[in-house]
This record gives C-alpha cells, structure tokens and sequence, in this order.
C-alpha cells in the first residue's frame, strides 16, 4: 500500500475519536499505569535470575 495512503486512513482512524475520549493523551500517570501493566503482563514471569547452567 502506498505509504501516504496509509497514513491518511491511520489519520481518519485517530480523528475519529472525540478528544475527551482518548484518556491516555488527558492523563498521563493513566498512560504509564497501563504501559506498566501491559509489560508485566508480556513479559512480567520471566525471572531476573539466571537458570541452572546446562
């Protein structure tokens, strides 16, 4: 697809919710709260000790 294309439809797709809607850009300890939680949620059981050696 044609890059500026894309970018027009990414455009319409932000554009198209009310800005009291997008409560991330309102309130940034909210933002940083998910973004916390998102990351444990991916990849928040690996353990930061190394496993037994092979």
């Amino acid at each position: 697809m044609d890059p500026e294309r894309q970018r027009e439809i990414a455009r319409k797709g932000g554009a198209s919710v009310p800005s009291e809607k997008r409560s991330f850009s309102q309130d940034r300890s909210l933002a940083a709260q998910a973004g916390r939680k998102g990351g444990e949620a991916s990849h928040g059981s690996r353990t930061k000790e190394p496993g037994p050696a092979e």
